[in-house]
């Protein structure tokens, strides 16, 4: 979804054709009788709009396209494009909803978020009960402290969305640039600590390292909070971050946020989809080795064998969710027109908050009726303990 002043970058080329219409190297633009061009198609799904556009060099580094100029003639196999200039144009297929479904939408990420923030809460809550309830096991300690930051990232993010979200127009830029900045800065510090899971994962079940790493949470925490920060100023400097547009098929405006602007879609592509996509990748392949590493440890008899098959499962469903399974939906949904493809994006990110805090619950609550007699049994160093920690 683009900025109603802008076209939207994301659309895409019909049949990847361009056509050029060119007088040598003259430019020639302000035509009294436009030129016509009548690209042919298929009929168009319900949820996408064509839209005439030229490639435009002056649009960021490397330019962008543009509909400056050009009017756009729908029809049912064919659309006509009238340009008063001469350049290479295209017919650009943008993905688009209808105002009852992007309506909907809102509501349910709204609506999701607000739920998410008071699970957030209450989990944190939890965690800060178990650290203080077994002080004094430090590998306990710091899981917890690891799981209390991830979802403090996620609280963070879901306000800064309701925040956002309820945005009015004609914000002041400044105030929309820095809340901009907020929103991707807790983005990112989500993806970061999903990050940090895996490889703390990696390491416990893995590695099984038996040395004591010296501030190890304080060093996460660093990592966690600052490098995504280093991001986030490195876009600010160049200006990324403006006012963005929420629209429907007709360009009737939904909602206003303050996000990155199309004009700088590099950054939006490398910080986030590049980054998650680099993270996505690690963790669903440390899921896979602890995953294997598990059975092999259950088929040899290493691990408890009283474990109910359905409690396993939610477990690993959790923390399937916990390495950032639900963001992969973000790439499916990316430019997509199914709807029901874009709620189930919505539902399942906004609920995120409760999925972990259910995945806590069901992972560390039964150890506190026996963590008294038999923790201090399961964090020692060797491999077979460690690993059933």
């Amino acid at each position: 979804i683009a900025p109603t002043q802008e076209v939207n970058q994301t659309g895409q080329v019909l049949d990847h054709t361009v056509v050029g219409i060119t007088v040598g190297e003259t430019s020639i633009f302000g035509l009294q009788d436009p030129v016509q061009l009548t690209f042919a198609h298929e009929e168009l799904p319900h949820a996408v709009t064509p839209q005439c556009v030229f490639w435009d060099l002056s649009k960021g580094q490397a330019g962008g396209w543009s509909g400056s100029g050009c009017v756009t003639q729908p029809g049912d196999k064919r659309t006509v494009c009238s340009c008063d200039h001469l350049t290479f144009f295209t017919l650009l297929l943008n993905p688009a909803l209808d105002a009852s479904t992007a309506r909907a939408l809102m509501a349910v990420a709204m609506a999701g978020c607000a739920v998410a923030v008071a699970f957030s809460i209450i989990t944190i809550a939890f965690c800060i009960f178990l650290r203080c309830r077994f002080r004094s096991e430090e590998t306990l300690r710091i899981n917890l402290g690891l799981h209390m930051n991830l979802v403090g990232s996620l609280l963070l993010l879901n306000l800064a969305f309701l925040l956002n979200s309820g945005l009015p127009s004609g914000t002041q830029p400044g105030t929309c640039k820095a809340l901009a900045g907020l929103t991707h800065y807790c983005l990112l510090c989500c993806f970061t600590w999903m990050a940090l899971e895996g490889c703390h994962l990696y390491l416990l079940f893995v590695k099984v390292l038996g040395t004591y790493i010296h501030h190890y949470l304080a060093k996460l925490c660093l990592v966690g909070w600052g490098f995504p920060a280093l991001v986030v100023v490195v876009a600010g400097v160049i200006g990324s971050y403006g006012e963005y547009s929420i629209q429907t098929t007709d360009h009737q405006v939904i909602a206003h946020l303050c996000w990155i602007t199309s004009k700088h879609l590099l950054v939006h592509y490398i910080t986030n989809c590049g980054y998650f996509g680099l993270i996505f990748l690690f963790n669903m392949a440390v899921f896979g080795v602890v995953t294997q590493k598990s059975c092999c440890l259950k088929g040899t008899g290493a691990m408890q064998r009283d474990r109910k098959a359905w409690k396993v499962a939610l477990v690993a469903v959790g923390l399937f969710c916990l390495l950032g399974a639900t963001w992969a939906l973000a790439f499916l949904t990316h430019g997509t027109s199914s709807a029901s493809m874009l709620y189930l994006f919505t539902i399942l990110n906004s609920l995120q908050g409760i999925f972990i805090f259910i995945w806590l619950v069901i992972l560390y609550y039964p150890k506190t009726k026996e963590t008294t007699g038999s923790l201090s049994h399961i964090i020692r160093h060797d491999k077979t303990t460690t690993v059933s920690q």
